[in-house]
């Protein structure tokens, strides 16, 4: 059955799906160009969802379930945390930082989404020393082994992503690793087994009410989640929005451009990484995780000649589809 198309008031300046969508937050989305037919397709909330921008609105499908216009918006806007008014927050960054400011020209409209906090955990768990393609496909064949169906849209068959009590089944890791997960099967079995026994909604329930740093530290009890994916969770799922996810790149960046006086690491210390933390945090304030994502992708931008971000999971795009927007 086709879906009718739903619209939901946007201007392109408080939400660019191209770098929200494309920036290695989420790995169930895809951008398709059919003869000029571009559209976004993905999955979140058990829902598949097509979406198209112009310069005002979104237009959209869903499947998955059949409710209103107003429902679904709704979702749409939680998701996007439409709620931040985007263009006040960038004319604050850009008065405190020039770098920033530059990086707001280009990078208008990046959102951090509000994510599913499960789909999150495990699709993090799978970016340990990986790139967003091969990330990409671990989360879809999760889906595809674990998940439910929900729908076929023109043959493909669209899966939502399984629960933890899925994951946490005993052939899980065995499976896992004969599709290629290699180190990463055993994180993703014990990391459900552990929530698991602690009782899944208890578990998840209490991690959503804990302040930051308490957050922090519950995560990465979990196996294979360091500091920094850790991070990522918090900025992206608990919205703590605070959260700077610090790698070997952002440290060479803070060093070169904003903390000088940062001594010369190969590796990232937990004392440095708090430093960097702190320091963006007292940039930025409170929103200094969403802030630090827009200005990232310029030095990212800046540097695609000489590093290979491609390896790395913390929004990093793919740089050349920033060049052209997607309309």
């Amino acid at each position: 059955m086709v879906k009718p198309w739903f619209r939901l008031i946007c201007k392109r300046e408080q939400l660019q799906l191209l770098g929200t969508l494309n920036g290695g937050q989420s790995f169930r989305w895809k951008f398709i160009d059919l003869e000029g037919d571009k559209k976004w397709i993905g999955v979140f909330e058990k829902h598949v969802w097509i979406l198209k921008q112009n310069d005002e609105e979104i237009s959209y499908q869903v499947y998955g379930s059949d409710n209103d216009e107003k429902f679904y918006n709704n979702m749409l806007a939680n998701y996007f945390q439409l709620n931040l008014d985007l263009k006040q927050h960038f004319a604050e960054w850009s008065s405190k930082d020039p770098i920033f400011k530059k990086a707001a020209n280009q990078f208008y409209g990046i959102r951090i989404l509000n994510q599913d906090l499960v789909e999150n955990i495990f699709s993090f768990i799978c970016s340990s020393n990986n790139n967003i393609s091969r990330i990409t496909s671990m989360v879809e064949k999760l889906a595809l082994l674990f998940g439910e169906k929900i729908c076929d849209i023109d043959g493909q068959v669209y899966f939502s992503f399984p629960p933890v009590e899925a994951l946490a089944q005993d052939d899980v890791e065995s499976v896992l690793k004969k599709e290629g997960f290699g180190y990463r099967a055993k994180y993703i079995s014990e990391s459900a087994k552990l929530i698991t026994k602690e009782g899944v909604d208890r578990w998840l329930e209490e991690l959503k009410t804990l302040p930051y740093e308490e957050s922090r530290t519950k995560l990465m009890t979990l196996t294979g989640i360091g500091p920094k994916v850790s991070d990522c969770i918090c900025l992206m799922s608990l919205r703590h929005l605070q959260s700077i996810p610090v790698d070997t790149h952002v440290y060479q960046i803070a060093r070169k451009f904003y903390m000088h006086s940062l001594p010369k690491r190969k590796t990232v210390t937990t004392k440095i990484y708090k430093d960097i933390g702190d320091h963006f945090r007292e940039l930025y304030g409170p929103l200094a995780g969403w802030a630090h994502t827009v200005s990232y992708n310029t030095f990212i931008t800046i540097f695609k000649h000489t590093i290979n971000y491609l390896s790395q999971v913390l929004f990093c795009a793919d740089l050349k589809k920033f060049q052209n927007d997607e309309n």
